[in-house]
């Protein structure tokens, strides 16, 4: 096998490698996760759906890249929305996982602000669907169980992808920050503070914290205002469930997550025009 001799790699070379080995690794595992999920519980109900979803979302995302932009993008991130939307859309027609990865990408390209997308795509179109069309549309809640290997397995894989893509301390932020609101809404409600901290274990709940509030492309881009959204949205997320919203993480990215990335993309350019070349 031929290689590259160490002495030839630059330092662009090295760069360019890095970027590809992050880039795939969240498609990757997450083919991993609905493997293992699938084989050993059977959490897909059946195989058309989820092909119809990653189906759609590259279809989609090559044709408005090359109508808008004149240029095939990598389909990693198509690939990531629509397995999402598989998992976690749960129908009993077939054409809502369609719609929903279709809606999902189209947000990439319509719902702009400075030539950037702000909504998490498959967080844009689950919420447009379970919001607009509950009673064909649900989301995916306990149907994997709480049981205890193939949730060491995702939250293994899952922590990996986050350190990799140094989004770890977003995942942990929202995490603590959700376990300590749990215990508010058990003093609140009655409920138990076990009952009201549970559904962190649950498969939606962890493709949520690991594949929606870290997604590189819209969230902030400095550590402390990655924090705060972090808070933010689990903060929004305990008012959604105190009035029992159903999807409340859902619902409080869709919100929290957009209105962020604005503010960002707006101190960002004040910043640069007192300092030119200079990013917050």
């Amino acid at each position: 096998m031929n290689t590259i001799p160490n002495s030839w790699v630059t330092p662009a070379i090295k760069k360019r490698r890095k970027f590809v080995n992050i880039q795939y690794a969240p498609p990757l595992l997450i083919t991993l996760i609905l493997i293992a999920g699938h084989l050993t519980f059977g959490i897909l109900e059946g195989y058309k759906p989820i092909l119809l979803s990653i189906g759609c979302s590259i279809l989609t995302e090559l044709i408005l890249a090359r109508l808008m932009f004149g240029k095939w993008k990598n389909l990693s991130s198509a690939y990531i929305t629509g397995i999402s939307v598989g998992i976690l859309v749960r129908s009993t027609f077939v054409w809502p996982f369609a719609m929903t990865a279709i809606i999902s990408i189209m947000s990439k390209y319509v719902l702009r602000f400075r030539n950037t997308h702000i909504w998490n795509p498959s967080n844009f179109g689950i919420s447009w669907m379970l919001a607009f069309l509950p009673f064909s549309v649900a989301g995916l809640s306990i149907q994997w169980g709480n049981n205890i290997l193939p949730m060491i397995v995702i939250w293994a894989l899952g922590l990996i992808i986050v350190w990799r893509v140094k989004r770890l301390h977003i995942t942990l932020t929202y995490m603590i920050s959700f376990v300590m609101f749990s215990l508010l809404r058990s003093i609140i409600t009655g409920d138990s503070f076990l009952t009201e901290v549970s559904p962190l274990t649950g498969p939606m709940y962890q493709l949520f914290v690991f594949f929606m509030i870290t997604d590189p492309a819209t969230t902030v881009k400095n550590r402390k205002g990655q924090i705060l959204v972090a808070f933010l949205i689990a903060f929004v997320e305990f008012i959604l469930r105190l009035n029992q919203f159903i999807y409340a993480p859902f619902y409080a990215l869709f919100l929290v997550g957009p209105v962020a990335m604005v503010i960002h993309l707006r101190l960002n350019k004040l910043k640069q025009a007192y300092q030119p070349g200079i990013k917050v």
